[in-house]
C-alpha cells in the first residue's frame, strides 16, 4: 500500500490566487456603496473566488490509499475504486500558455467506475506511480483510451503497448 497527498508547498499558490480574489471583492462591497449590477458582479466574482478556495482546502485535505485492490480517497468527499471495476481513465493535460510541450501546465487523472470518480492533478506526491497503476488496471480491463490520453501516457513515459485506441476508420 502506498498513501499520498498533496504537499503544503502545492497548494499554497492556489490559497493565495483564493484570497487575491475574496478579499479585495469581498473588501469593495464591504466598504463601498456599489450600485446592483456592480455589487451583482462583485458578488459572483467574491463567491467563485470562494468556491475556488473551498474546493481547494477539500483537495489539500484529501488523502489517497493505493492497492492492489484499488485506490481510495479519504477526507470529505471521500470515495473508492476498485481496480477490476475500474471503467474509466482519462489523462488531461492543461496548460498555463498556449504552448504544448507538456512542460508548462499540470495534468489531471480521472478514474472512474460506476458512479465513483476519482479526480487527481499531478501536484499530488507519487502521481507518476499513480497514474502507472491505473494504465495497468485500464490495460487488463481492456479499456478504450482517447488519443489524448494515449498521448498523455507516453508524455509521462508509460508506454501503452497494448492499449486499445479508438479505431480510425478511413474512407474506403
Amino acid at each position: 500500500m502506498t498513501r499520498h497527498a498533496y504537499p503544503n508547498s502545492a497548494m499554497v499558490g492556489d490559497y493565495l490566487r483564493a484570497a487575491a480574489g475574496v478579499v479585495p471583492t469581498a473588501a469593495i462591497l464591504a466598504i463601498a456603496p456599489v450600485g446592483v449590477i456592480a455589487g451583482g458582479i462583485l458578488g459572483g466574482l467574491a463567491a467563485l473566488f470562494s468556491v475556488f478556495g473551498i474546493r481547494t482546502a477539500l483537495r489539500h485535505g484529501t488523502r489517497v490509499e493505493m492497492t492492489e485492490a484499488g485506490l481510495s480517497a479519504s477526507g470529505p468527499l471521500g470515495t473508492s475504486i476498485r481496480w477490476t471495476e475500474l471503467d474509466r481513465l482519462k489523462l488531461a493535460y492543461y496548460s498555463y500558455s498556449t504552448r504544448r510541450d507538456r512542460h508548462d501546465g499540470w495534468m489531471q487523472l480521472e478514474l472512474r467506475s460506476g458512479w465513483s470518480t476519482i479526480r487527481l492533478d499531478s501536484r499530488i506526491d507519487g502521481f507518476t506511480e499513480l497514474v502507472e497503476r491505473a494504465a495497468r488496471a485500464a490495460e487488463a480491463r481492456r479499456l478504450e483510451l482517447s488519443a489524448a490520453t494515449a498521448a498523455n501516457l507516453e508524455a509521462l513515459g508509460i508506454r501503452p503497448s497494448e492499449f486499445r485506441r479508438p479505431i480510425e476508420t478511413s474512407g474506403a
